[in-house]
């Protein structure tokens, strides 16, 4: 484009100066009012043009015989090289500096804007039947730090002998490189399971029962709580998953986006005064089997169990016999206070004011609890929806 640009100018120059030369010499003259004739005659006589014209006519220009050209072009200022002025070239070499300057710097931005997918630069996803060990060092001996659940993304910090450095949420560690999905496999994984999510942004949002303001409140769930959406109904409202069965929210009130799940943190929980090892040992226990699956009706804490299903087999390991039924649950025990409730003690929730669904308070406000077939067995919030009661059986 730049010697383009030159060469157009040199042209129109080296236009005007020998049309200078040529009017000097009396090359050109204007015509005056002649017939055809006079004018075919006249066309005839000038068969040989006489170069010492334009010798003369060179020197009345202050110009020398010798020079030619060039000449003009030097005492018009102009470079020899662009046939422009010194100002003219100057601004072409500004105008072109500054067209490959902003095409440098627009490729710099392309190389420092990496493509993401879904807020992952080195997308990782687990690999896995139920979940993937995340540990502190990159070996099978290595502190057990989180898991990674069944198709749950993470972001990829290095890769070496057969292990990967990442982070997910808020645990970082390793793990196989041979249980993860990596690359474009990680990508069109990422593209068949991420799922929906609605997150709440009021403080206090009501779930009803029904899409529409009339129907029942069944629960409220708190501010920043996360929501699995199963549609987006034309008239606004958001059907999602309220543990294993279907509820709605206003549109209004929630932020849906496209998500794949997280790693779960398995940080020794703190615990306050008076919490018995038992207790502490129940709740390390219950948290072996997050990322397990969810089996309405089931019992089995590895192959699959409902809620009732897991709470009962987790207490049988200590001593407790349970029913089979959330609401029978609710009916044994101790009642206390959700202000008292200490790790171990199982807190309960209900729809429409029946008991439907129950969890294990772990402390510092957190729940394990087997939640639905998409999610398995995991830790939420204590008010992930608000909670009806607790009972104590330790």
């Amino acid at each position: 484009m730049k010697t383009i640009t030159r060469l157009r100018y040199a042209g129109v120059v080296a236009s005007v100066g020998l049309a200078v030369v040529l009017f000097g010499s009396g090359a050109y003259a204007t015509p005056g009012s002649r017939d055809a004739e006079a004018e075919s005659e006249e066309a005839s006589e000038i068969e040989v043009i006489d170069f010492s014209d334009f010798g003369r006519a060179a020197d009345e220009a202050k110009l020398t015989t010798g020079s030619g050209f060039g000449s003009v072009i030097e005492e018009a200022g102009l470079s020899e090289e662009t046939g422009l002025t010194a100002e003219a070239e100057t601004a072409l070499e500004s105008e072109t500096q500054g067209d490959e300057t902003a095409a440098e710097q627009d490729e710099e931005e392309t190389e420092t804007e990496p493509q993401t997918y879904w807020g992952y630069t080195n997308l990782g996803i687990a690999h896995v039947d139920n979940h993937l060990n995340i540990r502190e060092e990159p070996n099978e001996n290595g502190k057990l730090v989180g898991k990674l659940p069944k198709d749950a993304a993470c972001e990829i910090l290095e890769v070496s002998d057969g292990w990967a450095h990442i982070k997910s949420g808020k645990v970082e560690g390793y793990c196989s490189t041979e249980y993860l999905y990596m690359g474009e496999d990680a990508i069109r994984r990422g593209q068949e399971v991420a799922s929906m999510i609605a997150v709440v942004n009021t403080q206090t949002l009501k779930v009803r029962e029904e899409p529409n303001t009339d129907s029942v409140v069944i629960t409220l769930i708190p501010q920043e709580e996360e929501l699995e959406v199963v549609e987006v109904m034309d008239n606004g409202w958001v059907k999602f998953l309220l543990d294993d069965e279907e509820a709605y929210v206003s549109g209004e009130f929630v932020d849906v986006e496209e998500r794949l799940e997280k790693a779960v943190t398995l940080t020794e929980l703190l615990y306050g005064q008076g919490v018995s090892d038992v207790r502490v040992d129940l709740v390390q226990y219950a948290k072996q089997f997050v990322g397990n699956p969810y089996v309405w009706g089931g019992t089995s804490l590895t192959n699959g169990a409902d809620c009732s299903g897991f709470t009962m087999s987790i207490f049988k390991k200590y001593g407790v016999s349970l029913p089979h039924h959330a609401a029978s649950q609710a009916q044994l025990g101790t009642k206390v206070s959700l202000s008292e409730i200490q790790p171990g003690d199982l807190v309960f929730y209900a729809k429409n004011g029946s008991i439907n669904h129950v969890a294990i308070y772990i402390g510092n406000g957190q729940v394990i609890h087997a939640s639905s077939p998409k999610t398995g067995i995991k830790i939420s919030s204590l008010y992930y929806r608000t909670p009806e009661c607790a009972r104590r059986f330790l």
